[in-house]
């Protein structure tokens, strides 16, 4: 199934549309010795990128290309709640849903005692909440019901993400660094695992969604949200979860080569705006195919939602 229109469904990523982010100071960097102690080492060479046929062809998947990368170390999983606890707690960093006093959440998970709730035109199912951190993930009071230490920490922006990896005495992965591990060194394939699509049924390899999106899932895979950061089989490299659960962040601008009228329009309107890889939870064949190696997602910077998390990598040498 592809896309062929140049209108990209924007269920991934909203972007909360301000022009400037709070600043927040500087972030004190620490040893990383023990938070790169797990992290898995990646062999540099000839990495892939992109994909021969497109599953979305406007949104700069194509072509396939081949580059060249150093070796690199990079977390098994993406940044846990937990963990993301240290460091607020290390620096007294507030993230940008805190200082702005509000994120997106999935319509489903706003309880109903929050009240009305701004919807995000086109694509309704986005909704404004006010007090939504990543502490009180579907917003005020929410901590006991939705948080979980080993679960992806969300509602974190790409600033948010980048003080936390300088943090760790890291950074975010390029686009070619997280396709190159997201492979496994398997290859051109399309998913992390291979070829085998995931479905609806029987087979689940990654946290996706089950159903009729947005309104029915039927939460097969045994999610309904985020999953614990080491669910489901790791990949060739013994990564977690490169497909499904919660986006990530990278290091890369968001931005496509491409002549079509459409597509420019669409970018006009998204300079700045930063790349993130893998798909969520929220992600169907069916409405947004970007839970594969190649897909891809751009939103602001400083953009907040229920879904979207990173993992950090160390320069590393053999």
């Amino acid at each position: 199934m592809t896309q062929t229109d140049d209108t990209i469904k924007g269920c991934c990523t909203p972007s909360r549309g301000e022009n400037a982010s709070a600043k927040n100071g500087r972030v004190l960097r620490v040893s990383s010795d023990n938070l790169s102690k797990d992290a898995v080492f990646i062999p540099g060479g000839k990495g892939l990128v992109g994909t021969r046929v497109a599953g979305i062809p406007n949104d700069g998947e194509t072509p396939l290309r081949k580059v060249n990368l150093k070796p690199f170390r990079m977390s098994p999983t993406v940044v846990t709640n937990a963990q993301f606890a240290v460091f607020i707690k290390d620096t007294g960093y507030v993230t940008e849903a805190d200082r702005f006093g509000w994120s997106f959440v999935f319509w489903s998970e706003v309880p109903e005692r929050i009240g009305a709730t701004h919807a995000v035109q086109g694509i309704e199912w986005w909704r404004r909440v006010d007090g939504a951190n990543w502490q009180n993930i579907n917003g005020p009071d929410t901590m006991d019901e939705s948080y979980h230490p080993d679960h992806p920490v969300v509602h974190v922006s790409w600033n948010d993400a980048k003080a936390y990896a300088a943090w760790a005495g890291g950074r975010l992965p390029t686009e070619a660094e997280w396709e190159h591990a997201a492979r496994g060194g398997r290859g051109d394939v399309t998913f992390p695992w291979g070829e085998d699509q995931p479905d609806d049924i029987s087979n689940f390899p990654c946290n996706i969604w089950q159903g009729q999106f947005p309104d029915k899932n039927s939460k097969a895979d045994g999610f309904a949200t985020t999953a614990p950061v080491d669910s489901f089989e790791p990949n060739g490299f013994g990564l977690f979860n490169m497909a499904g659960n919660v986006w990530e962040w990278t290091n890369d601008t968001y931005t496509i080569k491409s002549l079509k009228k459409g597509v420019k329009a669409r970018l006009a309107d998204m300079k700045g705006f930063r790349l993130s890889k893998g798909g969520s939870f929220l992600c169907h064949k069916s409405y947004c195919y970007r839970y594969r190696i190649a897909a891809r997602s751009g939103s602001s910077p400083d953009s907040t939602t229920t879904h979207q998390g990173f993992r950090v990598v160390w320069n590393s040498t053999p």
